[in-house]
């Protein structure tokens, strides 16, 4: 009788410590954010976090989501993954730029997750003693650390280290790939911001032109944006361009950009453009896919990848979609 009451006071012991248990994670503030149990309610105003929630199969959890879901070019792909979107029927209080904080409160969330940036927005919310989750890409272990600590958040530990595990081996075999590369193309990559808006050494698009096999022109400049001349361009000198998705110019346009004229990757046509802010972004685990694009850009003749297929496995991989 003393053991069924011994065994019978450990399982209740037991199950109220598992039950306590409090969840814990640093956001890229370096603020710790405590919780009692996994959220049950997000609002997220930063698109590649929230593609993230619905990575590691939390999309449930979502009631306010970033007006660019509504308004850009992600929309169709979110479409699929969420009857809600489609339908214009989560709310949509604010965006990595602002935030509407009375909407944001009446929503109820367990947590916000914003960019750090948003500095006002995040004080306001706190205030309420909402936690808030701020985030703040450079680097694709950022990346992993953001599918980790969700995991965390969301009480859905498993299946974002087999996420973060999955990616890690794709990358370790392009890098292996890579590595048998003898002469390195040198890779300018333009924002839409302008032409002379750029990434160079201390940014993710540093990281994604390394592991592609190519060499990002202005690497030694330990920053994250930069904005040059013609003249440093010309400099430089690349023999590929890739630009980011932008709405007012295409590769053509630079090739014929009368300013450009005599750098060798416009010469030779080499210029690229990541069409697809979905599937190219590469502030999620999804840089797997522009990676891969990158080095289809960079040797063509090395890297045969059907980049339709890899949309499609993407979708299915990450989001458990077929389309």
């Amino acid at each position: 009788m003393k053991k069924i009451f011994l065994f019978i006071f450990l399982t209740i012991l037991y199950a109220n410590e598992s039950h306590s248990k409090k969840i814990e994670v640093t956001d890229f503030r370096g603020k710790k954010i405590t919780m009692n149990k996994p959220a049950q309610r997000v609002v997220c105003l930063i698109e590649s976090a929230l593609t993230g929630i619905y990575m590691i199969g939390a999309q449930d959890t979502i009631v306010g989501i970033s007006t660019n879901i509504y308004s850009g070019d992600v929309f169709s792909q979110y479409s699929v993954l969420d009857e809600r979107i489609k339908n214009k029927k989560i709310p949509a209080p604010g965006n990595w730029d602002f935030g509407n904080l009375e909407s944001i409160i009446a929503l109820k969330p367990d947590i916000v997750i914003v960019w750090s940036e948003q500095k006002e927005l995040i004080e306001n919310i706190e205030k309420y003693n909402i936690p808030v989750y701020g985030v703040f890409i450079k680097k694709i272990d950022d990346v992993y650390k953001e599918i980790e600590d969700f995991g965390k958040i969301f009480g859905k530990e498993k299946i974002a280290k087999e996420l973060i595990d999955k990616t890690s081996k794709e990358i370790a075999k392009i890098k292996k790939d890579t590595s048998k590369i003898d002469k390195r193309k040198k890779v300018y990559f333009m924002w839409a911001q302008s032409i002379f808006n750029t990434s160079c050494g201390d940014s993710i698009v540093n990281e994604l032109i390394e592991i592609a096999g190519g060499v990002n022109v202005c690497k030694e400049i330990y920053k994250e944006h930069v904005v040059i001349n013609v003249e440093k361009l010309k400099e430089w000198d690349p023999d590929v361009i890739i630009m980011w998705f932008n709405e007012k110019k295409d590769p053509n346009d630079i090739i014929n950009e009368p300013l450009l004229k005599g750098i060798r990757a416009v010469k030779n046509k080499e210029v690229y453009e990541y069409k697809n802010i979905f599937y190219y972004d590469m502030w999620t685990l999804k840089f797997i896919y522009a990676i891969k694009a990158m080095s289809k850009y960079i040797y063509p003749e090395r890297f045969k990848i059907d980049l339709n297929n890899e949309a499609k496995r993407i979708m299915r991989d990450f989001y458990r979609k077929d389309i």
